[in-house]
């Protein structure tokens, strides 16, 4: 992911949030009996929606769709956020793309992934030292996390 957020190659970033789909979300979402309203169904299902036109590259519908999820507020995704922040950037919207990579960071303050996607945000925007750092913050996260994974 750090390599393709430096190159800025929003291909090969589409590639890997395809892959990793939900994984990262793991925990987040914690959702109790009551929440499973028709409400509930209507957002997840603006969610597959939204999935469904990420991966086939229609950005401009999926970022329609993916608003609908986020904007019910009934759970958050920073997964989500972070597709929408790759749709904003593919359709010439840093400014949009920032704040959702901003938000992703918010749900989930140590995952490399969202500090990546404003790396790519900044650099949109020719803020280009404050995309260098926020590359390096990804990349240590990202780094420290596979670390923690392996154990010592």
């Amino acid at each position: 992911m750090g390599d393709a957020c430096s190159r800025m190659d929003l291909t090969a970033i589409h590639q890997i949030l395809l892959m990793t789909h939900y994984r990262d979300d793991e925990g987040t979402n914690e959702l109790s009996f009551q929440e499973w309203t028709q409400q509930m169904r209507d957002t997840l299902d603006a969610r597959k929606r939204g999935d469904l036109a990420f991966r086939d590259k229609d950005f401009k519908n999926a970022i329609d769709c993916y608003s609908q999820f986020v904007d019910v507020g009934t759970t958050v995704s920073p997964t989500v956020f972070a597709r929408r922040s790759l749709c904003f950037l593919i359709c010439d919207q840093p400014d949009a793309a920032l704040r959702d990579a901003m938000q992703a960071q918010i749900v989930h303050p140590d995952w490399s992934t969202a500090f990546y996607m404003q790396s790519v945000a900044l650099a949109k925007l020719g803020m280009h030292k404050d995309a260098a750092d926020m590359l390096s913050e990804a990349s240590a996260l990202e780094e420290k996390r596979q670390r923690d994974f392996r154990g010592p």
